[in-house]
């Protein structure tokens, strides 16, 4: 799987562009705020019909401008397969493979595999729980699409619950029996994706710890500990066990949405004994290891997208990272980086094909 030509028109700051890609290494290097990122976005988007880092549809079209167009040829199984996503202020977002529109943007996922690494990434350690979350259920989503389906079904039905308990309050009345009929659909869904997730954990830490120890020389002990509720208790029990809360709160305190998954080093949090460097070599770790991942599931190298590669890394776990690179670990990768002379030298050294683009 490789990307060989990106169109890009009224994306972000990028007026207007085309790119032809080498099917190994492609470095895009400039100042900051040049727009290197944004071309690394719109591969992303391409993707999962959707921006890495700006989920609002409508912020990423040009400024000034009334749409943007992202039209993607990628390589996959010896086939040319053509992939476009655009905006129109005011429309639907529309995603089309070979000129066929989706009708829904889930049935896309998975079909390019793709994996990003960037200083946004910090966000998994230092926000809240929902953004953990998405990263089980993005990595696991890109493999099995039941399972994304039964977490829309499930997300759906846990919003339908939410707003009848806000109705019990608003008009000071209950009826728990409405609620169990939530409760009632709500429990398989839930044990599914409870299941789903714990089986993904159990063959994912493995490998993170791999990756983890390669890039650090085993220098510090980490964890990953899933954390949920259904550990102890059915849902339909939780449920039960909570409902005075619920109807305090005027929504469902307890379930898969709230699911966790704790970053540890030393046996501590990351988030508040980790250095800037730990925290980095811990989060390229997890992403190499969704790579490795998806990789070892679907049997297809994933697009790697390496944004600013050298953002709070010493030269010497850049270099661990590289030299996987020239071991043939990665299909294609994407990188940018604002020094150029640096990451020519950096890819050279991989004895790979590359291009470099100056923006």
């Amino acid at each position: 799987m490789y990307l060989k030509q990106l169109s890009i028109l009224n994306y972000k700051n990028i007026a207007e562009a085309v790119y032809v890609f080498d099917p190994k290494i492609n470095c895009f290097t400039g100042k900051n705020g040049i727009g290197k990122t944004n071309v690394l976005d719109a591969v992303y988007h391409l993707a999962y019909g959707k921006s890495y880092f700006n989920p609002l549809a409508v912020q990423n079209i040009k400024h000034g401008e009334d749409f943007f167009v992202l039209e993607g040829t990628f390589s996959k199984d010896g086939r040319t397969e053509q992939v476009a996503c655009s905006l129109k202020k005011g429309q639907k977002k529309v995603l089309k493979r070979n000129g066929k529109v989706y009708e829904k943007f889930s049935e896309h996922i998975g079909f390019i595999p793709l994996v990003i690494i960037s200083p946004s990434d910090n966000d998994l350690i230092m926000e809240g729980s929902e953004t953990r979350r998405k990263f089980i259920d993005s990595v696991i989503s890109q493999l099995n699409s039941r399972y994304l389906q039964q977490l829309i079904a499930y997300q759906n039905i846990i919003a339908q619950r939410n707003a009848l308990l806000k109705y019990f309050a608003l008009n000071r009345v209950f009826d728990k029996e409405q609620l169990l009929v939530y409760n009632e659909q709500l429990e398989p869904l839930a044990q599914a994706v409870f299941e789903e997730r714990k089986k993904f954990l159990e063959n994912f830490i493995p490998i993170f710890s791999h990756h983890h120890r390669t890039i650090t020389d085993a220098a510090e002990s980490v964890n990953l500990i899933y954390e949920s509720h259904l550990h102890h208790n059915s849902l339909s029990g939780l449920l039960e066990e909570n409902l005075g809360r619920d109807r305090v709160l005027q929504y469902t305190s307890t379930g898969v949405h709230k699911d966790d998954l704790l970053f540890e080093i030393e046996g501590h949090p990351i988030k508040k004994f980790g250095s800037q460097g730990q925290q980095k070599s811990f989060l390229i770790a997890l992403k190499l290891a969704q790579f490795e991942f998806i990789k070892q599931q679907s049997g297809v190298l994933p697009i790697l997208l390496f944004d600013d590669i050298f953002d709070k890394l010493d030269e010497t776990r850049v270099e661990k990272i590289v030299r996987m690179i020239d071991d043939k670990v990665f299909g294609q990768i994407f990188i940018s980086d604002t020094h150029t002379g640096r990451t020519e030298a950096i890819v050279k050294a991989t004895h790979q094909s590359y291009k470099m683009f100056t923006l």
